[in-house]
């Protein structure tokens, strides 16, 4: 058993002056359009020689209505850097082990075929494989699958490239399609996926390396390019999950052993340094689901499973082992914030390595040189580069793309604690107006983050939550992360199992009576809100107080039996309630009583409901029960559906309407007085691919 005994081991130090200096004398507040134009930077990677560095860069293209991505280059030493690509899409950049290439997915504005699974079925481009040169010049196409191919990964010793796809449709199939003989089985109109690789060289032939009548959901190649660590579940249906099981192969596919055989998820599998064990995360205990995500390894061979860290309190994000295999880096949610760690497996020693106000993530560990690469996403970045040695040296902040953010007023971030109804801690960030004076009670905008598995953490947030916004416009905004947040153990976490809402709503209550207590919070102005597990807080809580003057409940679940029949996912349900509605004896009482519906008739709050008309996470009729028990009722309310949408919004116009809409009824009832809507950017109307 490893003892979870932190100590200090500097390879960052503490960080927390990066919530400090952005917008420390800036002019200007941030607009609701100059949040939904805040790029996103995602997966950096260091080229071999540690000299370059490429990363995806998602920027907001009001023509096309989306963020399109592009590959961006910089040089490690001086900044500077260029944009590389300019197709529309690209990402997941990989370095060839010789830094001579760089090869990336898109689709490359190639036809639209119909996708191969979903009981939505729709349109999608084919995402391909193309190389280009470090030097510069044209890209070139490498596969030419039939399916859209994910996940590449080059062998060590750079002649071929590893890709996930799912099976094609069979001949028969696509005739039927081309004439609307087109009938499916729903949740069965699926295809596996499986572990293809191509050659680089003269030979880029693609050569199919797993098959048979399982899905593979993840992989990653040993260092000496001869195993392969991997996970497979029956179908590639979500819920299947629970039945993923770890296994190792050799490269071409041949020599599959099994690891593990439980009833739990495992994630991120990878083989140690000389292939004798493999580490992998799992949120269980082993044997049981509904823990925070720790660290496990196994015997290649199929035995001797450990779980490292039985008593870390933390959720393990992502992992990797160390040059020699006589440790392990991983990072790991510590309510709100998100560090890497290492945990030293001889002296069974757990260090944290960084320290600071801020989340730290897209985290890789180079074991060749041992560096780790990795974002800073903190209260005034929204994710740079940045990377340090595992000596300990000083780290280097690689990118600039957030720099300008400091030109913006933004909120102070403050972690704040308080006790619970049962007496136990809870933590939360409070986010304070921009001209807050001591000793003056502002109007509060609740916001509960969704999951409900998840923490709200240091970061400069997005445009869901428009903190930048709100606290320009006067409000106070806290983020309280309830009973079933991780990162705080596994009882805090745990509380949701069979009563979803024991103590979680009250954690909120809680929290907002400290606010009021401390003087910053208005009682008699406040707004309740959230999207997903956030939703189905605000229904709860509508239902639970009459404190609030306004609500949006965003994708919230009002009534968990028609919920847990009608979603793409009921893995996680489960163990909240104790069974399925529709076994023998189903814990009825349970599925009804936590649910809002059937303490609707207690609503007073005017509350507004937005949906994804394509959400099958939380189906609109969620949404559509909770918006006609309201009107039933007599209580202000408004259905708004977003054509296209998904579980998460994605087009730009539509968050744009999200933020204008809650802000116009938050101004309306809890301050009453008028909002003025923002207008989005003018455009030719044109649009781009």
């Amino acid at each position: 058993m490893v003892r979870t005994r932190i100590s200090s081991f500097p390879i960052l130090i503490a960080t927390t002056f990066f919530s400090l200096v952005g917008g420390a004398f800036a002019e200007r507040a941030m607009t609701a359009i100059d949040l939904l134009e805040v790029p996103f930077l995602s997966d950096p990677q260091l080229s071999p020689d540690g000299t370059q560095l490429v990363y995806v860069l998602a920027e907001a293209d009001w023509e096309a209505n989306k963020r399109v991505s592009h590959l961006w280059w910089v040089n490690v030493d001086n900044g500077q850097s260029t944009q590389l690509t300019y197709g529309g899409g690209e990402a997941s950049p990989r370095w060839s082990p010789d830094g001579k290439w760089i090869a990336f997915v898109t689709s490359g504005g190639g036809d639209e075929v119909p996708q191969t699974s979903g009981p939505r079925a729709s349109k999608a481009r084919v995402e391909q494989v193309y190389l280009l040169s470090a030097n510069g010049g044209e890209r070139i196409q490498l596969t030419h699958h039939a399916t859209s191919v994910s996940r590449i990964t080059w062998s060590p010793d750079g002649t071929k490239l590893f890709f996930l796809a799912a099976n094609d449709k069979t001949e028969e199939e696509k005739r039927k399609d081309e004439i609307q003989d087109d009938v499916f089985a729903y949740y069965e109109d699926w295809k596996h996926r499986h572990l293809w690789a191509v050659g680089v060289g003269d030979d880029r032939k693609e050569k199919r390396v797993t098959s048979g009548d399982f899905t593979i959901t993840g992989y990653s190649v040993s260092r000496d390019g001869l195993k392969i660590a991997h996970h497979r579940q029956p179908t590639p249906v979500r819920d299947d999950g629970l039945k993923s099981e770890v296994w190792v192969m050799n490269e071409d596919g041949s020599g599959a052993t099994q690891i593990t055989q439980n009833n739990v998820p495992e994630q991120r599998a990878e083989l140690s340094p000389d292939n004798t064990k493999v580490l992998y995360l799992s949120d269980s205990n082993g044997t049981e689901y509904y823990y925070n995500k720790n660290l496990f390894t196994a015997s290649a061979e199929g035995n001797e499973i450990d779980l490292l860290l039985p008593d870390m309190p933390y959720e393990a994000v992502s992992a990797s082992w160390s040059q020699n295999g006589q440790s392990i880096y991983f990072t790991a949610g510590t309510g709100v914030r998100l560090d890497l760690f290492r945990v030293d497996l001889p002296s069974q020693e757990l260090s944290q390595l960084t320290e600071g106000d801020h989340t730290l993530t897209d985290w890789t560990f180079r074991p060749s040189d041992g560096m780790h690469v990795f974002r800073l996403d903190d209260p005034a970045n929204a994710g740079d580069v940045w990377i340090a040695p595992r000596s300990g040296e000083a780290p280097k902040q690689i990118t600039h793309v957030y720099d300008y953010l400091q030109d913006f007023r933004l909120p102070r971030q403050e972690a704040i604690q308080w006790k619970g109804e049962d007496g136990v801690e809870v933590e939360g960030l409070l986010y304070y107006p921009l001209d807050y004076k001591e000793g003056t009670r502002y109007p509060l905008i609740v916001q509960t983050h969704g999951g409900p598995r998840s923490s709200d953490k240091f970061e400069f947030g997005r445009w869901n939550d428009y903190v930048q916004v709100a606290t320009a416009m006067g409000y106070a905004v806290v983020k309280p992360n309830y009973r079933g947040s991780t990162g705080y153990g596994d009882d805090f976490h745990r509380d949701m199992v069979l009563h979803y809402f024991r103590q979680s709503h009250l954690d909120v209550m809680t929290g907002v009576d400290h606010l009021i207590a401390i003087g910053v919070a208005d009682g008699e102005r406040m707004a309740k809100m959230g999207w997903s597990g956030g939703g189905h807080m605000t229904n709860k809580i509508i239902t639970h107080t009459t404190r609030f003057k306004a609500a949006a409940s965003g994708a919230g679940a009002v009534n968990w039996i028609s919920m847990y029949g009608t979603s793409d996912t009921r893995v996680q349900r489960t163990p909240w309630f104790g069974g399925t509605p529709w076994q023998e004896d189903a814990p009825i009482d349970l599925y009804w009583g936590h649910s809002p519906l059937k303490d609707i008739y207690k609503v007073t709050t005017p509350t507004i409901v937005l949906v994804g008309a394509n959400d099958e996470r939380v189906p609109p009729e969620q949404s559509i029960e909770l918006y006609r028990a309201l009107k039933t009722n007599g209580v202000p309310s408004h259905l708004y559906m977003a054509p296209r949408e998904p579980h998460g919004w994605r087009e730009l116009r539509h968050e744009l309407f999200k933020i204008n809409v809650e802000l116009d009824w938050f101004e309306k009832h809890v301050r009453e007085q008028e909002y003025e809507w923002v207008v989005a950017p003018e455009t030719t109307g044109a649009g781009t691919n």
